[in-house]
């Protein structure tokens, strides 16, 4: 089943509404939570740490733990990572103390996707592959499904795709056998990222676009947004600029729409990253600065830095390389602060190639050197390449003091030999090799590099050809699978509309997310039967064109007036009109409801002359309160019912009523109470039920003194 999140609002009445301390304790947990998704830091850190000072004075330790994981979550978005990661281990601790193996197990995993955002990727892997052995001793499912997604999330992020698309397919097989089409979609999602980084963008685009539909249907608005972005990323790198900033700025504005600061500040900075491949760099500085605003503001320090490390980046495409090492000194102490290593690497890889700019080999060599340290520590090996390689070409400066075509040799070979295991075709290294056999007088070699250099850049070339037509023929097929897909949303959207009309919104969206059972019991309802009188006859007397519009136009306002009560219209068979109050969500004034739209509705039939001309109608009006079962019949064509034997009773107050009357069960008149003024009637017979009394609504007393039954 599908977790829709609450608003946070509804999460806030949890707590409003929470009687004991542990009770409260679980609420502010869940509080925080949506406060987090929604990227309101401060407001969800408050929460959960009142939820732990809470479950704290009870003694509470699995309480504790999870309040711990929630202000664990908001140090990872913060970029605050060695204190996420403290909270973490103190949950892990609490819960292996009080015998909790499934808590132990999830904030183990936590731990994991911590590391994971450092780009410690070997640590991220063994914490999560730890916890998945737990689940799955305990045949926990949908942690079994998370977990598995997470790890298949790590490989992709080590280009390990045909891993990650493994982990990413069972975690898929477990959520669809659980019937969790959010996290099948997300899965999704992901599998379409996967065929992105392989460059199979029309698998992408389906994977994404599936996703995206599925998180449509399921009303999940900030899941749908991601995919948008991704989407985007997708058309980024097939260099249709204008489609990618179509797709980001849908994304953003979705985002900003929620409240999900965090993920806008995301997709600004992603709009940059277009304005500068556009070579507009005031835009790109422009956006990069807002997100680094809206980072800053969030106390989100990790993201604040890419954001400076990327104006950095564009100060140098510019020239203006003091600028440049501004800001890239900014991030590295900004990307040491939480603790993220790849971030610094990074940094440092920048500082170095802006001091080659400016013949500064000393400074260059200091920051290359610590920059492939970081990449060392982490196992990045093509950062390791990128690196080794300009610290080749700085021992080629002569100015610099430790100058050494040998070293350069040596570090450019190193680079060379990395980029050949990697499988990548990086030619500067062997243009640069050949570079220092010229100054050395070795002319064979250098022919031989040079050679290497010319057919290796004529290959990428032919292949960056190849791709520009494979691009050509890929953007044929998208253009087809939109088209495609936009006719099935229409067909999706058109069934949604239809359902919508005819059952409630609640229901529909229950039906559209794929439930096929739905019948619930609710104690405490009001059922109206509404009918004409003497309908045979007024429609002898007109034509069939006539009666159908006059049935249309008073049975429209009838249900006009259900909405503005917020009444549930269940049906209309020929001239009666069943309606209900109290369902699907429960109403404590479900009584005075039906009252109000009783009264209404006999002064809409008193002044309506649409079946015979000159002639008003009447109605008689029946209502009790009860228990119902409500539901949906039928496979192909949906209906919302009720039974029970409050229908019935409801439907025999009707029959035996009186024209222009609204006759009620004592049972209905208990339930209004003060709200209405009744008259009796008397005792009568009614099928199923014998004898009962019963009452007539007379009029509905605004001051709430109900005057004493005549």
């Amino acid at each position: 089943m599908e977790r829709i999140e609450p608003t946070i609002e509804v999460a806030q009445q949890w707590v409003d509404e929470a009687r004991t301390p542990a009770a409260r304790a679980h609420a502010l947990t869940r509080l925080s939570t949506v406060l987090e998704h929604q990227g309101h830091y401060d407001a969800s850190l408050q929460a959960a740490e009142e939820a732990y000072q809470v479950a704290e004075e009870i003694g509470d330790s699995n309480a504790m733990s999870v309040a711990l994981r929630c202000r664990s979550a908001i140090a990872s978005e913060r970029g605050q990572y060695a204190i996420a990661l403290e909270w973490l281990h103190q949950a892990v601790a609490l819960c292996q103390g009080s015998g909790n193996t499934l808590g132990a197990a999830m904030a183990t995993s936590n731990i994991g996707s911590v590391y994971r955002h450092t780009a410690d990727y070997s640590r991220a892997l063994e914490y999560m592959k730890e916890a998945l052995s737990t689940f799955e001793a305990l045949q926990e499912s949908a942690h079994i499904a998370r977990v598995m997604g997470n790890i298949g999330t790590v490989y992709g992020e080590l280009s390990d795709h045909p891993r990650a698309l493994e982990c990413f397919t069972k975690a898929l097989a477990e959520y669809q056998s659980l019937g969790d089409r959010r996290g099948a979609a997300i899965v999704t999602g992901n599998i379409g990222y996967e065929m992105f980084q392989l460059s199979d963008y029309p698998r992408a685009l389906e994977h994404m676009t599936k996703a995206l539909a599925e998180h449509e249907a399921l009303g999940d608005r900030p899941e749908a947004a991601n995919v948008i972005g991704n989407i985007g990323a997708v058309f980024f790198e097939l260099s249709d600029y204008p489609r990618a900033i179509e797709c980001f700025t849908k994304s953003l504005a979705e985002f900003e729409a929620i409240g999900d600061r965090a993920r806008a500040g995301r997709m600004t900075g992603n709009i940059g990253s277009v304005y500068r491949m556009l070579r507009d760099y005031p835009h790109a500085l422009e956006y990069y600065t807002k997100a680094h605003d809206t980072f800053t503001v969030l106390g989100h320090a990790g993201y604040a830095a890419r954001a400076v490390a990327n104006i950095g980046g564009i100060y140098h495409e510019l020239q203006e390389y003091p600028q440049a090492l501004e800001c890239m000194t900014v991030a590295v102490e900004a990307f040491r602060s939480v603790g993220d290593r790849d971030g610094v690497a990074q940094a440092m890889a920048s500082m170095g190639r802006t001091y080659l700019e400016l013949l500064d080999p000393q400074h260059a060599l200091e920051c290359l050197t610590e920059a492939r340290l970081e990449y060392e520590a982490l196992g990045n090996q093509a950062g390791i390449a990128r690196t080794t390689q300009n610290m080749g070409v700085v021992y080629s400066i002569k100015e610099f003091e430790h100058y050494s075509l040998a070293k350069t040799e040596e570090l450019i070979k190193q680079s060379i030999a990395l980029n050949t295991k990697l499988g990548r075709k990086d030619f500067d290294t062997h243009h640069a090799l050949s570079q220092v056999y010229q100054q050395e007088g070795r002319w064979e070699e250098a022919l031989t590099e040079f050679q290497a250099f010319h057919e290796l850049k004529e290959e990428i070339e032919s292949e960056e050809a190849k791709k520009k037509v494979l691009q050509l023929e890929q953007q044929r097929q998208i253009a087809e699978m939109e088209k495609r897909t936009a006719a099935e949303r229409a067909h999706a959207e058109a069934t949604t509309r239809v359902l919508h009309n005819i059952l409630p919104p609640t229901i529909a969206a229950r039906v559209v997310r794929g439930e096929e059972r739905i019948a619930e019991e609710f104690p405490a309802v009001t059922v109206l039967f509404a009918d004409i009188v003497e309908f045979t006859t007024l429609s002898q007397g007109i034509s069939p064109a006539e009666l159908v519009n006059g049935l249309d136009y008073l049975f429209s306002r009838f249900d006009e007036i259900a909405e503005k009560h917020g009444m549930e219209k269940i049906k209309t068979i020929g001239d009666a009109y069943m309606a209900v109050a109290g369902l699907p969500e429960a109403q404590q004034n479900h009584a005075e409801r039906a009252a109000s739209m009783a009264v209404e509705m006999l002064k809409v039939a008193s002044s309506f002359h649409g079946l015979i001309t000159g002639k008003p109608i009447s109605l008689r009006i029946g209502l009790h309160s009860g228990t119902v079962v409500a539901g949906i019949i039928g496979k192909k064509k949906f209906a919302y019912d009720l039974w029970g034997d409050a229908v019935n009773v409801a439907s025999r107050m009707e029959s035996h009523g009186m024209p222009g009357k609204i006759h009620v069960s004592k049972d209905y008149m208990q339930a209004a109470g003060a709200y209405a003024n009744f008259a009796y009637r008397g005792v009568m017979k009614v099928k199923g039920r014998g004898m009962m009394e019963t009452y007539f609504l007379e009029k509905i007393l605004p001051s709430g003194a109900a005057e004493p039954v005549g």
